[in-house]
């Protein structure tokens, strides 16, 4: 476990007696209480994750947006300072290297939130390719970071920061103390990204707490964000999947010019992708389907295998992703789960799983 990076607020999970795990590189909470009394914490009131092991790029420089439209597949240029987007950093022959938000703090400055165990590659393959009149600085260990995530997350933040603004959905801003918040999420739920000084992690950790934010683990922000299909770089996206295979073609803009990996991904759009990432469900009980179980066709002919599985707490059934040929991706379509050779009946079903 020594090799592990550790949280700045890993003291804090401990004094609540969290379960911590290593993950992407990390040592993280998977969870205090239970996966489902978290995820329904979340869903029904206000929970609270660490996420200080994101990653966090500090870009700038005149050509600032010039350069990261020719490295992200959403359209930079549509941003005011203020706002962000969600956007995917794809290799040249179209597949993903990470999916991450980025936001515009002002007019020639960024603030990237790339995933934990994407943090070196992001920014190889950033420096890789880069602009010399364009700043590109990885501040990832400077700041703690919390998601405070469910539909009282605003009176939350009214708690912790009664003097400050929440901004608007996909916005940023920055408080007196010097935090920033960034109104997004990863669960399907109102809330928001809190990124503070290390130092000052457990401190503000502490003050949501006492805001009534129920404190949560990785393992109910893995059945949030599948219940809504939200997909998990490295099981849901990977360097050989692009995003029209993912369903994420809306996040590139082909037509704002040419960025990387753009002509496969028009190909792909104009002929069609061969496979689907598919959101299956299971239509009996059965045991949680799990990341690699294979899917099967009614003739029991292996079509693919999960990307992402789990029992879903809001529906109390199994649930999962996976890529498949796109003739058995259509809704409605009976397909099987084989957990551990024993085949379990599912369909195809459109995404999300889980609606308000």
């Amino acid at each position: 476990m020594s090799d592990l990076n550790r949280t700045p607020l890993e003291s804090a999970h401990e004094a609540l007696g969290a379960r911590l795990v290593p993950f992407a590189g990390w040592y993280m909470p998977v969870q205090y209480s239970s996966i489902i009394e978290e995820h329904k914490a979340v869903r029904e009131k206000v929970g609270i994750f660490d996420i200080s092991h994101m990653g966090q790029f500090l870009v700038s420089g005149a050509n600032a947006e010039a350069w990261l439209n020719k490295m992200l597949s959403n359209d930079i240029s549509k941003l005011a300072p203020g706002q962000g987007q969600y956007t995917i950093m794809l290799n040249q022959s179209g597949g993903v290297i990470d999916d991450l938000i980025a936001y515009r703090t002002d007019e020639n400055d960024y603030f990237l939130v790339v995933n934990a165990s994407m943090i070196g590659e992001d920014l190889a393959w950033l420096q890789q390719h880069a602009d010399p009149e364009v700043s590109l600085i990885n501040a990832s260990e400077e700041w703690a970071g919390m998601a405070i995530q469910g539909p009282l997350s605003a009176d939350a933040f009214a708690k912790v920061c009664p003097d400050e603004t929440l901004p608007p959905r996909n916005g940023i801003a920055t408080t007196s103390s010097g935090a920033i918040v960034c109104r997004t999420g990863y669960t399907g739920e109102d809330g928001f990204e809190f990124f503070c000084p290390a130092a000052d992690g457990i401190s503000y950790w502490e003050k949501f707490i006492e805001a009534g934010t129920a404190p949560c683990g990785l393992g109910a922000r893995d059945t949030l964000r599948l219940e809504v299909g939200y997909p998990l770089n490295g099981n849901d996206l990977a360097p050989d999947r692009t995003p029209i295979e993912a369903g994420l073609g809306f996040f590139c803009k082909l037509d704002k010019g040419e960025f990387m990996g753009r002509e496969v991904l028009a190909a792909q759009k104009e002929n069609g992708p061969e496979v689907k990432l598919t959101a299956i469900q299971y239509t009996s009980k059965g045991p949680p389907p799990r990341a690699h179980y294979p899917v099967l066709a009614e003739d029991d002919s292996v079509i693919g295998e999960l990307a992402s599985g789990a029992l879903s707490p809001s529906l109390m059934t199994g649930i999962g992703m996976a890529y498949l040929p796109v003739a058995h991706s259509k809704i409605g379509t009976k397909v099987q789960i084989d957990v551990r050779g024993r085949k379990f009946p599912a369909e195809v079903v459109k995404k999300p799983f889980y609606k308000k």
